[in-house]
C-alpha cells in the first residue's frame, strides 16, 4: 500500500473532504491530515473538536474488497491499528468500544468515524480518525495524560499507518479477515458486559456477546440474540439500571 499523505493547517472536516476525494475517483491509499477542523464530526452528528496541534485528526480511503456488510472489518483493523501505535508510542494499550471508540480506563481517548461511498469505482471506505495526544474535551482523557508522553501528530500518523498496512492486507482473504476478527475480539471491553445500545430512535438493553465475522455486535436481550450492525453503545454499570 502506498500512502499518500495531504495535509492541510486548517479544514472543515478531513472525513468530508476525503469522501469527496473518493466520489471523484481517488484510488485507495489517500490520507487527509488536519492540524485544525472548523466542522469536525463524531457519531450520530455530534462534533469533534480540538485545538490546533493538539490531536490527530486524519481520514483514510480504503477500497477493500469487502461486502457492505462487512465493512465494519476495515473500521475494525483501523481502530486496531491506532490502539497498536498508542502501544508503541507511549507504552498505552486502550480498549475498544464496539464499535468504534478507544478507552483508557472508562475515559475516551479517541474514536473512528467511517463513511461508506459508493463512486463510480466501486464502494469506498473513509474512516476518520481522532486521538487526544496533549488536550481533550471534559469527561475524555489524552495520552499525555495517562501516559505523561507528548506525541506529535504527524509522528502518530506514521506509525498509525505502519500499523495499518498489514491489517489492510489481510482483509483481501478469507484467513487475513478471520484474524483481523479475531483480534478485534480480544480487544472489545464492550463484550461481557451489560450493554444500552441506541439506535434508530430506540434502545434494547442486553449483554454484549459476541462480534461476528463481519464484525456486527451479538446482543443477548431477554435470551434471545440480536445482531446489531450500526448505534451508539453505552456500558451499563449495574446502579445505573438499564431503562
Amino acid at each position: 500500500m502506498i500512502w499518500r499523505v495531504r495535509h492541510f493547517d486548517q479544514i472543515e472536516s478531513t472525513n468530508t473532504w476525503l469522501a469527496a476525494q473518493a466520489l471523484e475517483g481517488a484510488p485507495e491509499g489517500l490520507v487527509a491530515f488536519a492540524d485544525f477542523q472548523t466542522k469536525g464530526r463524531g457519531r450520530l452528528d455530534r462534533t469533534w473538536s480540538a485545538a490546533s496541534g493538539t490531536a490527530l485528526l486524519c481520514s483514510v480511503l480504503l477500497r477493500p474488497a469487502l461486502d457492505l456488510d462487512e465493512m465494519q472489518l476495515g473500521v475494525a483493523a483501523v481502530s486496531l491499528a491506532v490502539r497498536a501505535a498508542t502501544v508503541r508510542l507511549c507504552g498505552v494499550r486502550p480498549d475498544l468500544k464496539w464499535p468504534n471508540d478507544l478507552l483508557v480506563g472508562d475515559r475516551k481517548v479517541g474514536g473512528v468515524l467511517a463513511e461508506v461511498v459508493a463512486t463510480s469505482d466501486g464502494v469506498a471506505l473513509v474512516v476518520g480518525v481522532g486521538v487526544n495526544l496533549t488536550d481533550c474535551p471534559e469527561g475524555a482523557t489524552s495520552l499525555a495524560q495517562v501516559a505523561g508522553v507528548t506525541v506529535a501528530p504527524r509522528a502518530m500518523l506514521d506509525i498509525v499507518l505502519e500499523e495499518l498496512e498489514t491489517r489492510r492486507d489481510a482483509l483481501d482473504d478469507v484467513d487475513g479477515r478471520a484474524a483481523v476478527h479475531a483480534q478485534y475480539e480480544r480487544a472489545l471491553a464492550t463484550l461481557g458486559q451489560l450493554v444500552r445500545v441506541e439506535m434508530h430512535g430506540t434502545h434494547h438493553v442486553g449483554v454484549a456477546r459476541a462480534v461476528d465475522a463481519a464484525g456486527r455486535l451479538i446482543l443477548e436481550v431477554d435470551g434471545e440474540d440480536h445482531v446489531v450492525s450500526a448505534g451508539d453503545v453505552v456500558h451499563v454499570r449495574p446502579h445505573d439500571g438499564g431503562s
